[in-house]
């Protein structure tokens, strides 16, 4: 069976693959990612780190520590926080990036440690963005980067993969940020949900690499947990006049990872040469299967602005600005676009002219680098001289914190990637997404404006639903303690996007208090306040789609593990509420016919049905066989048994120190 080009990726950097093991979507394998990357969250990875009983890195080349998010709070917690990771990373010998030098994301494209085909982790929503040049990047929780920095390894399954087909060219004007923005808003029905997105198509040769990065970094608003764009000759280019940059910075003396024949460790001659070899290679096989396949014609995209407060709304620009709809604050930040390119395009729309009074325009670069250049070319001092407020490099406002937060009946129209409800500030807030452009002329107006003129009718866009190959099949390996078989009667939860809070309020989350016990006595309480009348030790869960959808509290997955649930059947699961499952040695498997099926049969009238079905899996063979029908489900393998039989990755860590 042929693969695509994520799942080249993926099995380059699986281990304990038997020697004939292809990897597909669906797989659960164990990897070992190039590169982890923590931010901030690092303070809260060490005691984990420690508390499974590591005492050093087991490969310090392999983790990369950024301080990003909180840089403006100077107060002395945070800067005793700030302290005690930098010299956490230190001695274990790290790569360490302090405060002001910028994004971790940023910093991971800059500085070579997400290189096109590998894999490279990070505890941020935002490592898709390193598909940009071609390198699989994809969101691991906080439990994961204790793992990999204690083994090296963590565990990944292999999810479904979508091919977005990028066709015709692009109007003047029109950005990658509204590319991105009119694939959210267009194909806003979930449909990339929990997905890898591989982009082809003709239109990918005129997108530079920033606009590329741009795309991949809000495929993590579109649903997907990755998003990778081709290897083609502008990504060698790009490379190229990167290792150009960073050995001149090391021959005036700026760069520390520099050595002393001026040669970077990432981004060199020779592995670029390298790189050229193979690049013809690292690309999807032509009969590769993808379970969706989604086109969009770039020709028929105007600017847009997303929301307000969502990424699923949308309104073409020249819709929206005949309702001049005005703004209090402007932003240029973040990793999505505040590189040197989105400067120059609003710095373009500037040239000469003042912001409107009643608007505050705030700006950070992506990076001190980034920051630096702007300056040099002249860029970063037209958007001064128009009244711009300069913040450092970092996040900042993007996710809530430091200077210029929306306030109460405040409107923003920002170029981050993110719009949620009170994200930027007040709940009692409106924010918009839009292009470095759009965000600029609209803060020179005072209302959301931009001067475009070919105005495409509408958007064209299709998508195609591929039917899921069957496998040939092979009996799955099972390993000493993990059952070849399970048996259970089947409760039925038919809510789909069944959230966190309804498996385990909110109430209880910062209680630590809790015992596992007591977390079983509350778990759906929210949902159904007769769930827990109704269940008895050793039933099976049966969810909708999308289920664990919401905050990333563990607490809904071990809540129903000690409440005695043997494991949650569900059409699809939010990828955190997953990892966070294994991660505590509770097993989740994913069934959509079945879940169709009982929706039929018991509709929606009770929020939870004994339904008195006896329901057997053999995970050897990867079959459920319920009511006399038997269903496909992916194969458990070794790297999800092992967890289940350790109680979770932590006591696995443990058992491989």
């Amino acid at each position: 069976m042929q693969q695509t080009l994520i799942e080249k990726i993926a099995q380059k950097h699986a281990v304990g693959l038997t020697p004939s093991q292809i990897v597909h979507a669906g797989d659960y394998i164990s990897i070992r990612p190039a590169y982890v990357m923590t931010h901030d969250n690092t303070g809260a990875v060490i005691p984990k780190f420690k508390s499974i009983g590591a005492t050093k890195l087991a490969n310090p080349r392999q983790v990369v520590h950024t301080l990003d998010h909180d840089i403006q709070n100077k107060d002395e917690k945070n800067l005793q926080k700030y302290k005690k990771i930098e010299e956490f990373s230190k001695l274990m010998g790290a790569d360490f990036y302090p405060a002001g030098r910028g994004i971790g994301h940023q910093i991971m494209i800059e500085e070579g440690y997400a290189w096109p085909g590998t894999m490279a982790v990070a505890s941020d929503s935002h490592s898709n963005m390193y598909g940009g040049i071609g390198c699989l990047g994809t969101p691991i929780v906080r439990t994961d980067a204790a793992a990999i920095w204690a083994t090296t390894r963590t565990w990944w399954q292999v999810p479904p993969i979508a091919k977005v087909e990028l066709k015709g060219k692009l109007h003047k004007g029109v950005t990658g940020k509204d590319v991105i923005i009119a694939l959210c808003g267009f194909f806003n029905h979930d449909e990339v949900l929990n997905h890898a997105i591989e982009f082809v198509g003709d239109g990918i040769k005129q997108l530079a690499i920033d606009q590329r990065l741009t795309i991949a970094n809000m495929t993590t608003e579109w649903g997907a947990m990755a998003g990778v764009f081709p290897i083609d000759e502008i990504t060698i280019e790009w490379l190229k006049r990167r290792a150009k940059i960073v050995a001149l910075r090391g021959l005036e003396g700026v760069h520390s990872d520099i050595d002393g024949n001026g040669i970077h460790p990432r981004i060199n001659e020779n592995k670029i040469t390298q790189l050229e070899k193979e690049f013809s290679e690292l690309k999807a096989d032509a009969n590769a299967f993808y379970a969706k396949e989604l086109t969009i014609d770039l020709s028929s995209i105007e600017p847009h602005v997303s929301g307000p407060n969502s990424v699923k709304t949308m309104a073409s620009i020249s819709e929206i600005r005949k309702k001049q709809v005005m703004i209090n604050k402007a932003y240029l930040l973040s990793c999505v676009n505040s590189r040197v390119d989105d400067i120059a395009e609003a710095a373009s729309v500037v040239r000469g002219k003042k912001f409107a009074e009643h608007v505050k325009f705030y700006i950070a670069a992506a990076s001190s680098e980034v920051q630096a250049e702007s300056e040099k070319r002249g860029e970063w001092k037209i958007l001064i001289d128009a009244g711009a407020i300069p913040l450092p490099p970092s996040c900042g406002p993007c996710i809530g914190l430091g200077t210029g937060l929306l306030e109460d009946g405040e409107i923003g129209i920002s170029a981050t990637n993110r719009n949620f409800k009170g994200r930027m500030g007040s709940p009692n807030a409106q924010a918009y997404l839009a292009s470095p452009a759009v965000v600029a002329s609209s803060a020179l107006a005072g209302f959301i404006n931009f001067d475009f003129q070919d105005s495409p009718a509408k958007i064209l866009g299709e998508i195609k639903i591929n039917s899921k190959l069957e496998k040939t099949k092979t009996a799955v390996n099972i390993i000493n303690g993990f059952p070849s078989q399970l048996s259970g009667e089947l409760i039925f939860c038919y809510q789909d996007n069944l959230n966190t809070d309804g498996i385990y309020p909110g109430k209880y989350t910062y209680n630590d208090d809790m015992t596992p016990q007591d977390q079983a006595k509350v778990v759906m309480e929210n949902y159904d306040p007769e769930f827990g009348k109704i269940v008895k030790d050793g039933d099976i869960l049966i969810g909708g789609f999308n289920f664990g959808t919401g905050s990333s509290r563990e607490q809904a997955a071990t809540a129903l593990k000690y409440r005695g649930i043997r494991f949650v059947i569900a059409g699809s699961f939010n990828e955190t509420y997953k990892r966070n499952a294994l991660n505590n040695g509770f097993l989740v498997i994913e069934c959509p016919e079945l879940v169709n099926d009982l929706k039929i049969k018991y509709g929606k009238e009770k929020l939870t049905v004994k339904t008195e079905l006896s329901a057997k899996i053999d995970f050897q063979n990867s079959v459920l066989i319920t009511n006399n029908k038997t269903y496909s489900i992916d194969p458990v393998g070794e790297a999800a048994q092992e967890l289940i039989v350790t109680g979770g990755l932590e006591e696995w860590v443990k058992r491989n120190l």
